[in-house]
């Protein structure tokens, strides 16, 4: 029950200002210290991305921090709205 498998993050901001392609993979952390996880993220709108994990995290919940990485590299980061496990929402902030 505390591993999902993807996430809406919404208030995501970008480092650069180059394009972002709308579907991507690179990595993403959640907590601090935490190994990398391989993500794609998919672009929603300007500040809102769905991002599926390559394998299931755990403990993931609405209100932490979800930050992209390339390499050592940031692309930028948002805030978790909603977590889903098997396209099954689990949670939601309104």
């Amino acid at each position: 029950m505390l591993y999902s498998n993807s996430i809406i993050a919404d208030n995501v901001s970008w480092i650069l200002n180059e394009d972002i392609p709308d579907t991507f993979e690179c990595t993403a952390k959640f907590r601090y210290r935490q190994p990398d996880n391989k993500v794609t993220v998919e672009r929603l709108n300007d500040s809102k991305v769905k991002v599926i994990f390559h394998e299931p995290i755990r403990a993931i919940a609405p209100g932490q921090a979800v930050v992209f990485y390339q390499g050592e590299e940031c692309l930028g980061g948002g805030t978790i709205n909603q977590v889903y496990r098997e396209n099954k929402q689990l949670t939601y902030v309104g």
